[in-house]
């Protein structure tokens, strides 16, 4: 493990497998390490393969007062930063719990610490732990830590750096319910999480009236997210009773959060919730590559799911439809059956649907099979929230197309055609939009600059080649070949800022 040795939050932070990867690493995170916190000296530590990520929070009046307020479990994550959290661990028994506990007060005594901190270890799959770091803050999850014990960590800080000693002993600190607390970045999951810039025209947080939803955030409608800052726009955090309730929680808070202008990871987010290994709690910091080999593609809807997104898109329809024909001086032709009877086209799959109902109640004919769909969503409303075949679920309305919708359903946007039957059937005689060949381009997946390029025009490159470094909110990627070939021509320089999927570089 190449880490920068003044790094912290996953950056500056490269795992080597050979000698090559060595040499690429250090290189790059020396750089990176120097343009994000103007120290590039390196750290060389063992990799611990396919571990946890459990840190303990500690708390330390420095006058031998020193307790920890149980742990945070860290282990999803991309590019070594945590994308979800949770309190407390679904994996530390009491007893390691406190052998952690009272590792991290003892470290926190020996320094003499006074604050707030986190000690990080990580976990393998015997429960023997490893000391990682101690974060000498207050940590970007400290919220599931509150709700978890009901300490306020910002007012402990504020008191013992006023010089007033704790007042509670260790067997004073509770362990109450479950937190869960999601990481809402502005990236692009399907794009391996790359980061994403542009303005936030419309941004809705979501709430809750008895306060188990959190939303810890720094932006408003018309901000700006630029290629200079770190990509995360909140911390979206929910509590419940029990995991699943929090994770229930965090689902629905996050399926009817607003966000628009840049790509976001909501729907990785919403995806991994669904997951059944998350859902057990048998996860590490390898949860990632290992579920998803080929990258993150979106939520792959099972039957039931589909079921749902039709049954919404056709009421979504048949309102918007119903509101449509009582404008005056408007021709009657909502009547007519071609408008209660469609044909709906999701994943290029069609569905044959019937609406029926009104003022609220719904029965959706799909396929021959009947949806009930409960809702009372007005065309006004971005959120759609229906009960349908008896369970509560919340879609987005993101945008109309000529003939159709773009809604979100788990996080997910699909593009959903709503048709009548007779333009379903001549929509097949329509000619199909060649796309544009790029096998022989390297474009950039993100915005950013360019900060090297390693080839010339003329150059045979080979597979797995530096060709350029791109560095963005921070962070360096090298952008290799993706086959043998020639450099016919270099379309940028070094300092350039470039667009996502601009061209950086032809083949031949």
């Amino acid at each position: 493990m190449i880490k920068a040795a003044g790094g912290g939050g996953g950056k500056g932070m490269r795992i080597a497998w050979n000698d090559q990867e060595a040499r690429d690493s250090f290189r790059i995170t020396k750089q990176e390490a120097a343009s994000a916190f103007g120290d590039d000296r390196i750290l060389i530590e063992k990799f611990i393969d396919n571990p946890r990520h459990i840190e303990i929070q500690v708390l330390s009046d420095g006058k031998g007062n020193t307790l920890y307020l149980n742990e945070r479990e860290c282990s999803i994550q991309r590019r070594n930063q945590k994308v979800l959290e949770e309190a407390p661990s679904s994996f530390l028994d009491p007893q390691t719990r406190k052998a952690m506990g009272e590792q991290a007060c003892a470290l926190a005594n020996t320094v003499g610490y006074r604050s707030a901190g986190t000690c990080e270890f990580l976990v393998d799959p015997k429960k023997n732990f490893y000391f990682l770091e101690m974060n000498t803050r207050l940590q970007v999850e400290h919220p599931v830590t509150e709700y978890t014990t009901g300490l306020d960590l910002v007012e402990l800080m504020i008191r013992i750096a006023a010089g007033e000693k704790l007042s509670m002993q260790q067997k004073d600190v509770p362990l109450k319910g479950w937190a869960m607390e999601a990481r809402v970045y502005a990236e692009d999951p399907v794009r391996n999480f790359l980061p994403s810039i542009g303005t936030i025209y419309k941004y809705v947080e979501p709430k809750s009236s008895d306060g188990t939803v959190r939303v810890d955030s720094g932006i408003r409608e018309g901000d700006e997210i630029s290629i200079h800052w770190d990509p995360l726009i909140s911390k979206l955090v929910t509590y419940g009773k029990d995991r699943k309730e929090a994770i229930d929680k965090l689902a629905k808070a996050l399926d009817s959060y607003i966000i628009r202008g840049v790509n976001h990871n909501v729907p990785f987010l919403r995806a991994v919730l669904e997951h059944p290994r998350y859902i057990k709690g048998d996860i590490s910091t390898k949860f990632i590559p290992q579920e998803y080999p080929e990258g993150f593609k979106g939520i792959q809807l099972n039957p039931t799911q589909t079921e749902e997104l039709v049954s919404s898109a056709a009421v979504l329809h048949f309102v918007r439809g119903s509101r449509d024909a009582t404008v005056s001086g408007k021709l009657a032709s909502f009547e007519r059956p071609e408008n209660r009877e469609l044909t709906i086209t999701v994943n290029d799959k069609e569905h044959n649907v019937v609406v029926e109902g009104a003022e609220g109640y719904y029965k959706v004919k799909l396929d021959g099979k009947v949806q009930d769909v409960q809702t009372r969503w007005h065309p006004e409303s971005t959120i759609f929230t229906a009960i349908i075949n008896s369970k509560e679920r919340t879609l987005q309305l993101v945008d109309t197309m000529s003939m159709g919708y773009q809604l979100q359903h788990y996080g997910t946007v699909f593009n959903v055609l709503v048709r009548g039957r007779k333009q379903a059937e001549l929509a097949k005689f329509m000619p199909v939009k060649q796309a544009i060949d790029t096998s022989k381009m390297l474009q950039s997946p993100m915005p950013g600059k360019v900060i090297s390029v390693a080839v010339q025009v003329g150059d045979k490159v080979n597979l797995g080649q530096e060709v350029l470094v791109l560095e963005a909110m921070k962070m360096q990627n090298i952008l290799r070949a993706s086959r043998d070939c020639t450099v016919k021509s270099i379309k940028v320089k070094k300092g350039d800022n470039v667009n996502v999927d601009q061209i950086l570089v032809e083949f031949d």
